[in-house]
Order: structure tokens, then sequence, then C-alpha cells
């Protein structure tokens, strides 16, 4: 019987003194055991100098500690017991996990708990990141499918705002970045506040707990840090077009839609499933199947704490961008108009309750889930629940919300590629 596959899972939430959280989810069939520590922080909570600084800090966690003197004594040791290492910065969260075999446990706890809470930080390491770093962005401009959602961002929220800067942040700040910098963000960001430890798969949890306890409780008490919020003033449909020799034209077409615990989020999740939540979607078989327009073609709904956005992506044919994004905007003015079938919903939500229990087969990914849902929400949310939620969504809501959100003056589209006719595509932009 495998266990940890259940819809509802056993999720123990302990909060220490200094108000740092733990969550720990015994899965005792498994084999393996995944650490995930986890801080609510990231780009947005950068101001423009300080753009990029999130992520580079967490390139610096790996380069040395007391208890361990560079990269390469981190790398072994992890790569010494087989594990899956890594770190992500966010807009709105940062982590560092380790998955290993249940047996190594606590060497991986042992060496994420050194890397978070004792980095030294050394000066030496950063110079020679920041060309890593800089590396690091240039490949990603060679890659437009990994860069127009930064085109997007920059013109949903405005460059202005936190939100609509990108995570890696411009070279030039990378280029001046000093240690004293890395330590006053550590300080005002990193705290226990904001600050989750997850751990799931088989474990021993008074074993672990003691641990952690030891190791994060020794942490001073702060609050979390605040946040610059997002207000939303678009009247008018708007393009950003990045001017870029490339093969493929690469398009992002989105909305400002709804934030974390709206009342309608389930609908709009299903709703972005109906359009493009895969190979029997909407768009997928309008934009690729009967046209050949695109490889891909995808939607998806982007939510933080205070707002979010509803977003298409496709890879085109330079001389089709105009007829990609007036097949997308047909298929939106299609679910504002004609109410989906009993049949299309039905199948709409068996992918979405599939593909949502598919991602949260492993202790990695549940994990994950756990740490990702306590820094969104204060609450974890458990997998019954969310099938639940979208059980409940209806026919009626769907077109209540595609009304509600996809709407003329909200249309965003951004575009990389070797383009100039910014007018002529926004005469398209109608729904």
């Amino acid at each position: 019987m495998r266990r940890y596959y259940a819809l509802t899972m056993k999720y123990d939430i302990h909060t220490l003194k200094n108000g740092l959280r733990v969550v720990l989810v015994p899965m005792p069939t498994t084999q393996t055991a995944t650490v995930v520590v986890m801080t609510g922080t990231g780009s947005r909570y950068e101001n423009a100098h300080e753009n990029g600084l999130a992520h580079f800090l967490e390139h610096m966690f790996f380069k040395g500690t007391k208890k361990r003197k560079g990269a390469r004594e981190i790398s072994e040791e992890l790569d010494g017991i087989g594990s899956s290492y890594n770190a992500f910065t966010a807009k709105d969260r940062t982590a560092y996990y380790a998955k290993v075999s249940a047996g190594y446990l606590d060497t991986a706890l042992d060496v994420i708990s050194d890397i978070f809470l004792n980095s030294t930080l050394p000066g030496r390491e950063i110079t020679k990141e920041r060309g890593a770093i800089i590396q690091e962005i240039d490949m990603y401009e060679d890659m437009p499918m990994r860069t127009i959602d930064n085109v997007f961002d920059a013109l949903i929220f405005g460059a202005e705002h936190p939100l609509g800067r990108t995570i890696l942040g411009p070279k030039e700040n990378i280029r001046t970045f000093s240690r004293t910098d890395f330590s006053t963000y550590l300080k005002r960001n990193y705290t226990p506040a904001n600050t989750i430890v997850s751990i799931a798969g088989s474990f021993s949890t008074p074993k672990v707990l003691a641990k952690i306890k030891k190791e994060f409780g020794r942490l001073k008490k702060a609050e979390s840090p605040a946040l610059v919020p997002f207000i939303g003033t678009q009247e008018a449909p708007r393009i950003s077009i990045k001017e870029k020799k490339t093969d493929q034209t690469q398009l992002m077409l989105g909305l400002p839609a709804y934030p974390y615990l709206h009342k309608d989020e389930y609908a709009l999740e299903v709703l972005a499933s109906l359009l493009g939540g895969g190979m029997s979607s909407r768009l997928f078989l309008e934009v690729r199947e009967k046209r050949g327009l695109a490889y891909s073609v995808h939607a998806w709904a982007e939510k933080y704490p205070d707002t979010g956005y509803f977003a298409v992506q496709a890879g085109v044919e330079h001389g089709k961008l105009e007829k990609a994004v007036e097949t997308i905007l047909a298929e939106f003015r299609k679910v504002k108009k004609t109410k989906v079938s009993a049949k299309e919903l039905a199948k709409v939500k068996a992918n979405l309750k599939g593909t949502m229990t598919l991602a949260l087969e492993t202790s990695g990914a549940i994990a994950q889930h756990a740490a990702s849902s306590l820094v969104s929400i204060g609450k974890i949310r458990q997998l019954e629940e969310i099938m639940k939620g979208v059980d409940k969504v209806t026919a009626i809501d769907i077109q209540r919300v595609a009304k509600d959100i996809l709407q003329t003056g909200k249309l965003n589209l951004a575009i990389i590629g070797p383009h100039l006719q910014k007018e002529q595509l926004l005469k398209l932009l109608r729904i």
C-alpha cells in the first residue's frame, strides 16, 4: 500500500520560539527523503540598486562555511551520497534543497542547514562568481523561450516595480555588489518569521526535529520583510517588443488576474487548463494541430499574495505572428461567448487533477509544496482540498471568470524577435 500517494497526508507543523516554522511529512514507505529550506524573499524584495542580489546571494551560499571551507567541499560531500541538490530564486521565495536516499538524510540536513545558517560569503568568491552569473545572464539571453517572461513582467507590472524587474538583475549591478550588500540583504530578508524548514520522506521525527531546533533555534527573532504592493491601473492594451535576430518569434499574451486565495482562483486554473493545459486543449488544437503555427503553446495562471496574471506563451514563425495572435484572441472570445460543455469540462477537470496528483508523487515535490504553501498562503493545502476546489467549478464559473479577466483594455503582448510593426500588432488586440 503506497500511502504517500493518498489525497490527505500528515503534515506536522512546528513553530520555534523565534517564529521559524518546521513542517515534517512522514512517508514511511518511500526510500528517499528531501530537505528544503525556503525563505519568503526574492527579487520582489529588492530595490532597483539591489536587483539581482537575491539570486547572487543564493549562489554565494554554496561557496563555503566555517565548517566546510569551499564550494568543492560542499559539492563533494553531497555528491558522495548520491544527492540531488540545488537552489533556486524566484520573485517571492528562495530555496535550498537536497534529496537523498533516506539513510543519508542526516548528512543532507547538516549540509543544507550549514550553508543556510553559516555561509561566510568570502570576498574572493564574490569576485569570481560575478563572471559566472554574467555568463548565466548571457546564456538565458540566447534562449528567448526562457526570457520572454522578463519582457512580459516589465510590461504588465512596469519596470519600476520589483515584480517588473528580472530575477537575475542587470549586469551593471552584478559587477558592483559588495560583501556589505549581501550582509545587509541577508539580515533584512532572511528572518525566522519567513523561513520554512520542510522535510518529507522516511525519517525519525524526534531526531530530525531535535537537529532543526538546535541549529535554527539560534536565529534571533525578527519580522518578515515588507513588500511593495502592486496596484494595477491599466486601461488600454499594451505591446512590448524586444527586437532580436532569432529563428523563431517568442510571444507571451496575458492579462491581470487573481492573487492567492481569491474566490475564483480554482475557476481560473480550470480556465487556464481548458485553453492551454495539454495536447487536447483548445489552444494546442487550434494553434498547432489545425494551423501549424507553433510547436508549443500553453496557458497558465501566475499568483502572488496581492496580484496575479493569466498568460499564454507560444513560439511561432516570424511571418505567422499576427495569425497566431488572432487565433489566440479568437479562443478568448469563444470562451467568453459560449459556455463549455459538460463533456469538455469533465475532461479538463480530470486532466487538471491528474496532473496535480502526479506532481505530488515524490518526497522532493511534497517537501517543496509544503514549504511553498506556507510561504505563499500561510497554510498547507491538502491535495484533497485542491481537488474539491476544482470539482466545484461550473461552466457558469468559467464563463464568468473569462468575461472578468479577458478584456481588451487589459491585454499585454510581449514579443522577442525581429519585429518593428508595433502599431500594426496593436490593432489586433481586441477581444
